[in-house]
């Protein structure tokens, strides 16, 4: 695994428990707004796994379980068998993912090694290339979301409400995964929107958003506001 960052504890990223998340390297997205943009570089500085592992035995107790992030953690050739041994060590394992290899989430779920799978839908898929800035096969971001939506496991959508998409586009999205458990819009700090002079989206967006999107979702939530 070629992990680039790894937060030891967090209260927000494993909805209800206590979590490290790892930062894998690489993707296959070049979304302008990604806050953890200096992962694109595969060649970034990398942390030991036996670093990771040493903290997770020393912990035992203390945490919950592991987030693995990115980058996109399900390039790593290796994320399967990194996903055993976290949970062999009894751990709940979140997998955070942008849905293009519906193969290797299919394995994590049938192999029962992800306990909590929060998929980012960047846009409606008309509109995934002019968001992500490269092309990706939408089939296989549906592929994903059946998937995930079929399965036995707690999980979550989550799209960035960017300038790029209006509330139409949020709907779209929503119909997308229309009877799913829960559906997040989230806003990144200023930071990223002033490299490219953009503003992020208001308030009244997120709200207005909200309000036609609960009739096709159980639950709505609004993240960084």
């Amino acid at each position: 695994m070629k992990i680039g960052g790894f937060v030891k504890n967090s209260f927000v990223d494993y909805p209800g428990n206590i979590a490290c998340v790892v930062f894998v390297v690489g993707c296959n997205m070049r979304c302008w707004y990604c806050h953890n943009s200096h992962l694109f570089d595969v060649n970034h500085k990398t942390i030991s796994e036996i670093e990771i592992f040493d903290f997770l035995s020393s912990h035992k107790g203390f945490l919950d379980g592991v987030v693995v992030s990115g980058g996109e953690p399900t390039l790593q050739n290796d994320l399967v068998e990194f996903v055993e041994k976290i949970k062999k060590m009894g751990y709940l394992v979140k997998l955070d993912t942008n849905g293009t290899n519906p193969e290797v989430v299919k394995t994590l779920i049938d192999k029962k090694l992800v306990d909590y799978i929060a998929m980012d839908i960047k846009a409606p898929l008309e509109k995934y290339e002019s968001i992500t800035k490269v092309k990706i096969d939408t089939k296989k971001i549906k592929e994903s979301i059946e998937l995930i939506m079929n399965s036995k496991i707690d999980y979550e959508f989550r799209t960035t409400f960017s300038p790029d998409l209006t509330v139409f586009d949020i709907v779209d999205i929503a119909k997308l995964i229309s009877g799913a458990k829960s559906f997040s819009l989230q806003k990144y700090n200023t930071v990223q929107y002033n490299k490219i002079n953009m503003l992020p989206r208001k308030k009244d967006d997120f709200f207005e958003a909200k309000k036609l999107i609960e009739k096709y979702v159980e639950s709505v939530v609004i993240k960084g506001l």
